[in-house]
């Protein structure tokens, strides 16, 4: 017997419709490239999708074509998250930190038809317009800002492309596993490979982000997305935004820690989200100033494992609530974020931060796992280190084009990373499969080791990796950039973890050096520094 409910598919198109019906004057403020600040409302940006969608249409292009964007986080992105996706199209958001070759490589794969971008990539396109496949490039400014000697033929102002449609438009009725959106990840090897987002899977995913006990949003809420919108479409924000009717507040291409405090202040910002290299920028720029939050109660960090001490400083510095979370580009990406549960409430302030560093607790939608090398599943018992798999309804089944094969274990995907699982079901990234160190037939957490680094007042960033060693199999060393003006001795770091982690875990030599090599996505890049450490032996090795 089957219900007899209305059967409504699950449509990007129904979330900005929700959003000016019911939230139509709530804002949206986007820094442009242009330097000034813009501000209008959902319904505004509701009726520029519907523009967007009929300028769309105008181009000839078809049902699943796909729509590229080299843009920072700002409203004209925002109505193509909305005006790309409702008509049927597929929004193709791509990282411009990536170089121009692998782009255009991107483009050629994903078969982009138009290239939406800020014109602070400019250069970026100049250089792969001779190499990509591309038929439409528009700019996103107005039509007297257009570069007239840019080279690329038949460029055009967004504004003017935009402006020159009224948004008279009906939203199509799409089947729900409709393709929506894209996203090529750098974490695979080889070329890299894309998730292929739904509708379907894109609503659950704004759904499931804005439970009480994930990111949380509300109509109460000011949120501040730091986190790009080419990064897993700003880990959903836009959507979960638009569901809830919260504030919008687009930094632009000011992600330095002054401009970011400035837009969290001038637009009392609630909520803000960002991978911890960006949040240690505004620290360092509010620590000397002696500069304070007006309003920010929240802040959710992933992308790489939040350090204690950041933690710490925004929560007994500042009064901001850390919300640790976990995910990938393949998830959504939200798998997992860390609040904490009734029973915790009456731990000590020290038992209570031990949960807080962990990811948290898998959101309704995701399931998850550990299993031992030999698919064996293991104990969720905190202790246990295991290959973390997961399954869900916005978890990715196979790549675009089948790139790679078929990727999952038994229905479940592998993340690639290696976790603990504890009985509440807290999980705990200890390392990247490629990263953990084996010594002795005992695992070493490199992020454990790069966390003690950091919490030390001397050290601005620490990296990681294991060096082989003939007995061992391998050992740690960390690798260190000192903050400026500031000092610390190989033996002194060294002493520094004594009493932290077992004697065994200590690192057996620190390296110092000028930076740390960060990828695309702000992550560290390992393979860099085992390149840059060819030739290095360990001490008495």
């Amino acid at each position: 017997m089957l219900g007899l409910m209305q059967s409504q598919p699950l449509l990007i198109s129904n979330l900005i419709t929700f959003a000016e019906r019911h939230h139509g004057d709530a804002q949206i403020v986007s820094r442009r490239v242009e330097g000034d600040v813009h501000r209008y409302t959902y319904r505004d940006a509701a009726q520029r999708s519907r523009q967007v969608a009929r300028a769309l249409d105008g181009l000839g292009l078809a049902f699943g074509d796909r729509v590229a964007t080299l843009a920072w986080n700002g409203y004209r992105h925002f109505e193509l998250y909305f005006g790309v996706s409702g008509s049927g199209r597929v929004l193709h958001t791509i990282n411009p930190r990536l170089h121009p070759d692998q782009i255009a490589w991107i483009a050629n794969h994903a078969q982009d038809e138009v290239l939406c971008f800020d014109l602070t990539f400019l250069p970026i396109v100049q250089a792969i317009c001779g190499k990509a496949n591309i038929r439409h490039y528009i700019a996103l400014c107005d039509a007297d800002k257009l570069p007239h000697d840019s080279g690329i033929a038949g460029l055009r102002s967004y504004e003017e492309w935009v402006g020159a449609c009224d948004d008279r438009y009906d939203w199509p009725t799409l089947d729900e596993n409709t393709a929506s959106s894209m996203c090529y990840t750098s974490g695979t090897t080889g070329n890299p490979k894309a998730a292929l987002y739904s509708h379907r899977s894109t609503l659950l995913h704004a759904y499931g982000a804005a439970l009480p006990d994930a990111m949380g949003l509300s109509a109460r809420d000011a949120v501040l997305p730091v986190v790009p919108m080419f990064h897993v479409n700003a880990w959903g924000i836009p959507y979960s935004a638009a569901l809830t009717g919260a504030k919008l507040v687009f930094p632009g291409p000011g992600l330095d820690g002054k401009s970011v405090y400035e837009m969290l202040e001038a637009e009392q910002v609630t909520y803000a989200a960002g991978v911890p290299t960006v949040w240690q920028m505004l620290l360092t720029h509010m620590r000397p100033a002696g500069l304070r939050f007006s309003s920010l109660k929240r802040t959710v960090i992933g992308g790489s494992a939040c350090p204690p001490a950041m933690i710490s400083a925004f929560k007994d510095d500042y009064g901001v609530e850390v919300l640790h979370a976990w995910g990938m580009t393949e998830m959504s990406p939200l798998g997992t974020v860390c609040t904490l549960k009734n029973k915790h409430l009456a731990l000590s302030e020290a038992e209570q931060m031990k949960i807080r560093l962990k990811q948290g607790r898998a959101v309704f939608g995701v399931d998850m796992k550990i299993v031992g090398d030999d698919g064996v599943e293991l104990p969720w018992d905190g202790k246990t280190f295991g290959n973390l798999l997961v399954r869900g309804p916005w978890v990715l089944g196979q790549y675009f084009k089948a790139e790679g094969g078929d990727p999952l274990q038994g229905g479940w995907f592998p993340t690639g990373d290696v976790a603990t699982i504890d009985a509440d079901g807290y999980m705990q990234i200890t390392d990247r499969s490629k990263d953990v160190i084996k010594s002795g037939g005992e695992w070493i957490s490199s992020i454990d080791i790069e966390n003690l680094a950091v919490a030390h007042p001397a050290v601005a960033m620490a990296a990681c990796i294991g060096m082989p060693h003939p007995k061992w199999d391998e050992r740690p060393i960390v690798l260190v950039v000192k903050k400026p003006g500031a000092d610390v001795t190989r033996e002194e770091l060294l002493a520094f973890y004594q009493g932290k982690i077992a004697k065994w875990q200590i690192p057996d030599d620190v390296v110092f050096v000028d930076s740390i090599a960060l990828g695309a996505t702000g992550k560290i890049l390992k393979t860099r520094l085992r390149e840059q450490l060819k030739g290095y032996r360990l001490p008495g090795v």
